[in-house]
């Protein structure tokens, strides 16, 4: 079986293929019907932000890309592959929303990242040299090689964000994946995550797709945007989204939930 490194090699046809295509997709959770009807194209290459109000259903959305959650109408394919028989999961490398870790919590930044290479080694299977370099250079992509050996608790939201990233490039990830990555985290380290994202898509060539209840922000950075409020709304450039009015009719009053207190 072959290893596959930090940096997925493809053919021209890969290139120009879609990665992640929903049809029809519908979810409820209760009895209440939160995906409705949602078709969607993710080609590779692409940056794409998914945003909406709160329970606009986006993290569902994420989630039932991931394989998570079944739905309950609709297909969904990854790699040109339904997902009822997608095994390749090494090809996709997912960040949740950060995790509060305790400051005594007793694994390194290292560590952490190399627990991204077990998807691809296999369970029972030891680490060896390949992965430890492939642990490595993931580190030093997102800039934290000089951090391997601090507890991840003690490093900082940002710091940790870092990590998690690294963790999901073990793998060598075509498509990554990340739900509210910049929550708790400060404007400075958000501008640095950022950039690190622009530079991932631009040279690594890997497909992001991002949810963010941050619309300014996403607007600016990502290459494709999708504003989602239980249906698709819209999916095209940030600028056509802007211009049509989608993003102020997924916002209007009637739309908003309120929050809770805390």
């Amino acid at each position: 079986m072959s290893r596959t490194g930090v940096v997925p090699m493809t053919t021209t046809a890969d290139r120009i293929s879609t990665i992640v295509d929903l049809d029809h997709v519908c979810f409820s959770y209760a009895g209440e019907r939160v995906v409705e009807e949602v078709s969607l194209q993710i080609r590779r290459g692409a940056f794409l932000g998914i945003i909406g109000p709160n329970g606009s259903g986006k993290t569902t959305l994420l989630r039932i890309i991931l394989g998570l959650l079944r739905t309950e109408c609709g297909h969904v394919r990854l790699f040109g592959t339904d997902l009822t028989s997608f095994r390749d999961w090494r090809r996709v490398g997912y960040v949740p929303q950060r995790a509060a870790f305790e400051s005594r919590f007793p694994a390194s930044a290292f560590e952490v990242v190399m627990s991204g290479r077990c998807g691809v080694v296999g369970l029972g299977h030891r680490f060896d040299v390949y992965d430890r370099a492939l642990a490595l250079d993931a580190l030093d992509i997102v800039g934290m090689a000089g951090e391997r050996d601090r507890l991840i608790g003690n490093l900082s939201a940002g710091q940790q964000q870092r990590v998690f990233i690294a963790r999901a490039l073990a793998s060598g990830p075509e498509l990554l994946v990340l739900d509210e990555p910049t929550v708790g985290v400060d404007l400075e380290a958000q501008e640095q995550f950022y950039s690190l994202l622009r530079r991932l898509n631009r040279d690594r060539k890997t497909t992001l797709v991002l949810v963010s209840h941050d619309v300014a922000v996403i607007a600016k950075e990502v290459t494709q945007l999708a504003c989602l409020n239980r249906t698709l709304i819209f999916h095209g450039s940030p600028e056509d989204a802007i211009a049509s009015g989608a993003i102020e009719q997924m916002y209007r009053p009637s739309s908003l939930l309120v929050s809770h207190r805390h």
